[in-house]
């Protein structure tokens, strides 16, 4: 690790709170340890906050903030390798996807939101009056005011930059709190902005648990204006609570369990390699990572033993991020196992070596569960898909459908008609046909149901950061 993990606050490091360890997933050693911010602590992070809005970052006009964002960009970029380092070392995710996906598109959330803002246009209207003289309405975008980012730990400074680059484009000042399995990127990011040359108090930067510490007090601060979470959907539901307190906006990006449906028209090649990314991507630890994978029964047994035999030759992947998550993920394969058939995976695998210290989970892929099983209804967030049959297309939208989730989904099928009638037809917030985790940052993204609140992405990020205000001019 590249920095010591220390909080970021008004402009200084600091280090002040009882440590904790951080945990290698990988080995399963302690290789650090993270201090836990007091509450002190937070509350000054949030007026540190306070004070940059109503100074020196609140002054800066949006071209001069789509610098500052451009600025974070190069930053980051010219650390590229110490945050892919970062990253891998906190998650145990592969090299690879580190270097292709995460960072890349932390980059990328900073110079698409600078982009945006650059070319943003409000609306005007001339309002016909009694007079004849009319008048002139325009509308103004006002920073909500000091934001509450909380990111999770599957894609730590992915999700940490898709929330602050939009709600800094906008103008508004920075608290945020990564997980505290996964701290070390967002301690980059600090050093990063401060090299920008962000005012003291822009971002700022507080370490620690959730409940009964730094998260609680943070979403319970009364300096708080708006909240954005990504992660479990229980947690999003504590947090709307006290977010309603004082009637503070929420944008949640929550749990899934997501579908996919697999037609008998389907190119099953195509069909088989992208449920393998689909599935097992980052060992299955993505909210849009396929756990239900519906197949029309005359391909169901041919598409089966094909994804089990890629999923047993599956290597490079990654652990689990806790000891405590992988017992959580065997706990579900166990019980599998005991009420189904497991066709791939289904245990830790053994390595030989230091790994073996780790918390891995194989590849693993079921069947013969009920709908009802939790296997089957809850989310596991590993790397664990499930197999069932349909044969009408109204019964596979109907399984895809049914449950607490609606986040993402993928339909498989070379039938045109087709394809445009059952993606729109699913309760999710994005359908992927015949591809997966195909991404352009301007479109709306987020969840249904127990899945999120509000959308994220291009224009919708920045229309959540902020508040429409109009003026009337009477001419």
């Amino acid at each position: 690790m590249s920095s010591p993990v220390r909080h970021y606050v008004g402009g200084d490091f600091d280090a002040s709170g009882e440590p904790f360890p951080l945990v290698d997933p990988v080995h399963g050693r302690v290789v650090g340890e993270v201090p836990a911010a007091p509450a002190e602590l937070v509350d000054r992070a949030v007026r540190a906050a306070r004070e940059a809005l109503r100074g020196p970052w609140g002054s800066w006009s949006p071209a001069e903030r789509a610098r500052a964002l451009h600025r974070v960009a190069d930053g980051i970029e010219s650390r590229f390798e110490e945050f892919v380092a970062a990253e891998c070392a906190d998650t145990g995710k592969p090299r690879e996807l580190a270097a292709t996906v995460d960072i890349p598109r932390a980059v990328a959330n900073f110079r698409s939101y600078a982009d945006l803002l650059a070319g943003r246009a409000e609306q005007s209207w001339h309002t016909g009056t009694p007079d004849g003289r009319g008048a002139l309405n325009y509308t103004v975008r006002k920073p909500l005011g000091v934001v509450a980012v909380i990111s999770p730990w599957n894609l730590p400074l992915l999700l940490l930059t898709w929330k602050v680059a939009p709600a800094l484009a906008m103008g508004n000042t920075v608290v945020a709190k990564p997980s505290e399995l996964t701290p070390s990127t967002a301690v980059l990011l600090a050093e990063v902005t401060a090299e920008a040359g962000l005012p003291a108090g822009t971002f700022n930067l507080v370490h620690g648990k959730g409940a009964g510490a730094a998260g609680q007090w943070l979403t319970e601060h009364p300096g708080i204006d708006a909240i954005a979470f990504t992660g479990e959907s229980g947690t999003g539901t504590t947090i709307m609570r006290a977010a309603a307190a004082r009637l503070a906006p929420v944008s949640f990006e929550l749990g899934g369990k997501n579908a996919g449906l697999v037609f008998a028209d389907a190119d099953l090649d195509a069909a088989v390699a992208g449920t393998v990314r689909s599935a097992f991507t980052h060992s299955g630890q993505v909210c849009l990572c396929t756990e239900r994978l519906y197949v029309e029964r005359p391909v169901l047994e041919e598409f089966a033993d094909r994804l089990a035999a890629e999923a047993r030759k599956l290597t490079g992947y990654g652990p689990m991020i806790s000891a405590a998550h992988r017992d959580k993920v065997l706990g579900y394969l166990t019980r599998a196992a005991a009420d189904g058939q497991v066709l791939a995976g289904g245990a830790a695998p053994r390595f030989g070596d230091d790994r073996d210290d780790g918390f891995w989970i194989e590849p693993t892929v079921l069947t013969g569960l009920p709908e009802d099983h939790p296997a089957v209804r809850e989310e596991i967030f590993g790397p664990v898909v499930h197999l069932a049959p349909f044969d009408t297309e109204e019964e596979a939208l109907t399984l895809a459908n049914t449950g607490p989730y609606g986040l993402a989904a993928t339909v498989w099928t070379t039938d045109l008609a087709r394809a445009h009638r059952v993606a729109p037809a699913l309760d999710v917030g994005i359908a992927w046909v015949n591809t997966w985790n195909l991404r352009d940052l301007r479109t709306p993204f987020g969840g249904v149901k127990a899945s999120g609140i509000g959308r994220e992405g291009g224009d919708h990020s920045l229309d959540f950061f902020s508040e429409p205000m109009n003026v009337c001019v009477k001419l």
